[in-house]
């Protein structure tokens, strides 16, 4: 009777080791059969880009039976934010986590972190410094400021004085934007960049307040300036206030990046001549899956080209265009 008990209780103890051994996914929970937790990091959440992103990584997770944590800082300057973030969802043992990192530079440790504790990251938006990271999904941003620059110099037949407002210091898509844009008005001799170093900032408000200072002291008003660029949404918007005030407003030629509902309406008013647009959708559906397809032990591009296109009032109708301009998010945020 005591042997047949002391079997007994060797296979419940057999039982129980099996069972927490199947419990166990490990690495992050990636072992197979496990639930997969992701955290998908933003560089903000205010601008209407980042709500884009949120609804194509919404649609990736509801595909793919996983389940994701949208959270990022407010402001697209809140690096100590960020890094938290990144820090805090490490130990918190996430299975992996998508980066639009505020800064390509700063946020190295963190991710280097999430690594070594064999959470994998893929980055997406914006480039990092470094290789500890599985996949970069992004528009090809130098690609897109060289758009940006040919469509501004046909617009204005190939002369003119222009004005680049720059974004903010440290951001990699910005900054490969304002280059591309740059080598191609380098190409047309009869176009000068009258002013390239002046910053917008990460807010609307912080844009518009540059965009009126450098519209000043470049005597705009006077006639001494022929068109602007812009290499995001929030200064887009901002030198669009500035143009408004000071009855500039279609008379500059005036090239932005990214779309939202008020940007659309300045396309239409001819306020705006032409945007550069990325696929937000994509880039957010794209960078929860290539996280996800990694962790199910398939293999994945190092890096992955989203695409971008220009949009003027001649084709900003067109089905893939209006997609682009005005998506439906409803269905995914219910927004």
């Amino acid at each position: 009777m005591v042997r047949r008990s002391l079997i007994l209780t060797l296979l419940l103890l057999c039982l129980v080791a099996i069972g927490g051994c199947r419990k166990s996914g490990g690495d992050g929970g990636s072992a197979a059969g496990a639930a997969l937790r992701l955290a998908v990091i933003p560089k903000g959440t205010t601008h209407e880009f980042w709500k884009t992103v949120h609804a194509g990584a919404v649609k990736a997770a509801r595909e793919l039976d996983v389940e994701i944590i949208w959270k990022g800082p407010l402001r697209e300057d809140d690096l100590k934010s960020q890094i938290d973030l990144v820090q805090s969802f490490t130990a918190q043992g996430v299975s992996g986590i998508a980066l639009a990192p505020v800064n390509d530079k700063a946020l190295v440790g963190a991710v280097r972190g999430a690594t070594r504790s064999k959470i994998p990251v893929v980055i997406f938006d914006s480039a990092l410094a470094g290789s500890d990271f599985t996949s970069f999904v992004a528009t090809d941003n130098r690609a897109a400021g060289k758009l940006a620059g040919e469509n501004l110099s046909r617009i204005l037949e190939g002369k003119g004085r222009v004005i680049l407002l720059r974004y903010q210091e440290g951001s990699a898509s910005t900054h490969a934007r304002e280059q591309g844009f740059l080598e191609a008005i380098a190409q047309h001799p009869g176009i000068s960049v009258v002013s390239d170093n002046q910053y917008g900032g990460p807010t609307t408000e912080s844009a518009f307040a540059a965009s009126e200072n450098v519209l000043l002291a470049q005597n705009a008003g006077a006639g001494q300036i022929d068109a602007v660029f812009c290499p995001n949404e929030s200064t887009t918007f901002g030198m669009l206030l500035a143009l408004r005030k000071t009855g500039l407003a279609g008379k500059l030629r005036f090239v932005g990046f990214d779309a939202s509902d008020k940007l659309v309406q300045g396309l239409e008013q001819g306020h705006i001549h032409g945007l550069v647009l990325q696929d937000p959708f994509r880039m957010g559906y794209l960078a929860v899956k290539t996280l996800v397809r990694h962790l199910r032990g398939e293999k994945v591009e190092e890096r992955i080209d989203t695409g971008s296109v220009f949009v003027s009032q001649e084709n900003r109708n067109e089905p893939r265009i209006r997609d682009l301009l005005q998506p439906d998010l409803k269905q995914w945020l219910g927004e």
